[in-house]
């Protein structure tokens, strides 16, 4: 059944996600506290392994960096047209709109929620090309498997930040499930150097998220508004 993958995924989000805020309950907020800061080290060192493995490679027996230019164009021109259409404003409201729909404490982090879950599920290889399979000859296996890690994410993030958590099912069934359903048209043009470089921007803003939530009372980067930056290495290879 092709598109199994992306509802499989977002139906463990949910349930994953549900036991996270009923676990939430018990837990003392000093130890949500420092669950918070372990799963901050935890993304900040994926983001980190993740950019590294796609910026350092082995040339003639030294090692070298790639991608430099790359990264601090889509990351000038994405976070500079995220500034001026205020992107993470608008998340805010989307989310404060939403947790009031939920009944959600005003007091829990329902948009950092939201936007760090649906960063760290949405971004990486395992999404796009888990759902290109999907589309293309119906093999959901490998968002199987991401719906299993996916689920244990969402059900830690969920048990330290709350029900924002929830509300990343809607991007993750909507970028997959397109991604699914346009397989067929978009698979010629999606070749491994464009997934390779939106992976590595996306590793990139998953690393500041890390920061945001290790650093949480010292430092705030609007990652809402870099979100744009994804876009850059598309159009690059588009035109070049």
């Amino acid at each position: 059944m092709i598109g199994f993958g992306t509802i499989a995924n977002t139906i463990a989000v949910i349930i994953d996600g549900g036991i996270g805020l009923f676990l939430k309950k018990g837990i003392k907020k000093s130890l949500q506290d420092s669950l918070l800061q372990a799963m901050g080290i935890a993304v900040l060192f994926i983001g980190i392994g993740g950019t590294l493995s796609q910026m350092l490679i082995f040339k003639d027996g030294h090692l070298e960096t790639t991608g430099t230019m790359l990264m601090i164009f889509s990351l000038l021109i994405g976070t500079l047209i995220g500034e001026i259409i205020h992107i993470e404003a608008k998340l805010e409201k989307l989310g404060e709109f939403a947790r009031k729909i939920l009944h959600a404490d005003e007091q829990s982090k329902f948009v950092d929620a939201f936007v760090t879950v649906t960063l760290v599920i949405c971004i990486g290889a395992m999404a796009i090309i888990g759902a290109l399979q999907d589309g293309l000859s119906g093999d959901y296996s490998l968002l199987l498997t991401k719906a299993i890690l996916d689920g244990v994410i969402c059900m830690v993030f969920a048990s330290t930040m709350g029900a924002g958590v929830l509300l990343a099912v809607l991007p993750l069934f909507i970028y997959q499930g397109l991604i699914t359903l346009c397989a067929s048209f978009i698979s010629p043009y999606l070749a491994t150097a464009i997934i390779n470089d939106i992976c590595y921007i996306g590793n990139i803003l998953i690393t500041i998220i890390g920061i945001n939530l290790t650093f949480n009372n010292i430092i705030h980067i609007r990652v809402g508004n870099m979100l744009l930056a994804l876009i850059v290495p598309v159009v690059y290879h588009i035109f070049s």
